[in-house]
């Protein structure tokens, strides 16, 4: 198996406000890889992100995965990352000849659908996609899914962000969120998105709307606040939160983006995370966590952040974790979901 080196420097899942989600209830399989080994040196809780030394070797795992194209890397993460004991996949894909695709329920006015979750297995039997991944937040309530991050398939919208948050549903406040979108020309950006009820349209914004929960609701989102704003025109586009790169810097928009605490940014947790590299690859990333590999607690937003900085990316954002984090490469999961079995959801991301 090939080793590739990368440079391993610092953010990832939040939680977002009635996050529901559910399990099949299967045993976990065996896995095919040895289970990783601990780290030589214990985490020192008081030491900051990037003090630690570094261990950059990733493996190239694609020779595992039969019929893999050849346009796909799949990489396993060395068995520490950010001085912590790590399980952690990347799926490299070069877009030039890959193309993403997307499985999302359809509620593109936030009204609730129908539509049931599914577990990304059950997403893979039907479009047996090389990689597949989770995507964004969900909720279920009175009998309806309601997707709460954009989708985007071939210039349809499926799915929008949430365009309203709360902690004590009397005092509401009003977020843009976190999308990965690319347009038609396959230009990939990150930005933060708002669903307008009052025009039915979906604007872009180049920063967040600077909402804190320590302040008072800023105003709706609209065609004039945030400053910069544009009607969404993508052709394939994707949400969740918080924007972790943009522009190739690392961004912290955990606050204006008014995630609730369920699963915090500074919290060790399964992570999942998109993105897109200076020369046009497409980046999925999943991390193991919760323990159910002895030691592995996983990755606060920051740090897989910096991993995704550093395995090339200049623009990414994250997606929802815990549960849900999953990642199958024909069809094979990597990671233990911290379910004990998939989790199903609400959308997924695909490579072709």
């Amino acid at each position: 198996m090939k080793k590739t080196r990368v440079f391993i420097s610092i953010l990832l899942v939040s939680a977002l406000p009635a996050f529901c989600a559910c399990s099949d209830g299967t045993q976990i399989p065996d896995w095919p890889w040895d289970e990783p080994q601990k780290p030589e040196t214990p985490e020192d809780p008081g030491e900051e992100p990037g003090d630690e030394p570094v261990n950059d070797e990733w493996t190239d795992v694609s020779a595992d995965y039969e019929g893999l194209p050849s346009y796909i890397t799949i990489l396993r993460s060395p068995s520490t990352l950010q001085g912590k004991a790590a399980v952690a996949y990347a799926a490299v894909a070069d877009m030039s000849r890959a193309s993403l695709d997307i499985w999302s329920v359809k509620d593109p006015t936030l009204s609730g659908a129908d539509e049931s979750l599914k577990t990304p297995s059950k997403v893979y039997e039907a479009e047996k996609p090389a990689v597949i991944i989770n995507g964004g937040y969900f909720y279920v309530d009175g009998g309806k899914t309601y997707p709460m991050s954009l989708a985007v398939r071939n210039g349809e919208i499926l799915a929008q962000n949430i365009n309203y948050s709360s902690q004590d549903w009397v005092k509401i406040y009003y977020p843009t969120r976190a999308a990965l979108l690319l347009d038609a020309s396959g230009k990939a950006k990150a930005a933060w998105t708002y669903y307008s009820n009052a025009d039915g349209k979906t604007y872009v914004y180049p920063q967040p709307a600077q909402n804190s929960w320590d302040s008072k609701p800023l105003q709706v989102p609209s065609a004039t606040f945030p400053e910069g704003a544009e009607v969404m025109d993508a052709r394939w586009a994707v949400g969740g939160g918080p924007v972790l790169l943009r522009d190739g810097e690392v961004v912290n928009s955990y606050g204006p983006e008014l995630f609730l605490s369920d699963v915090g940014c500074d919290a060790n947790n399964p992570r999942t995370a998109v993105g897109v590299t200076a020369d046009n690859k497409a980046v999925f990333f999943v991390c193991e966590g919760r323990n159910m590999t002895e030691g592995v607690k996983g990755l606060t937003t920051a740090e897989v952040a910096a991993v995704m900085k550093d395995l090339g990316c200049t623009e990414a954002i994250n997606l929802d974790g815990g549960g849900s984090s999953c990642m199958l490469v024909g069809g094979r999961e990597t990671i233990k979901p911290s379910d004990g079995a998939q989790r199903s959801v609400a959308c997924t991301l695909m490579l072709k």
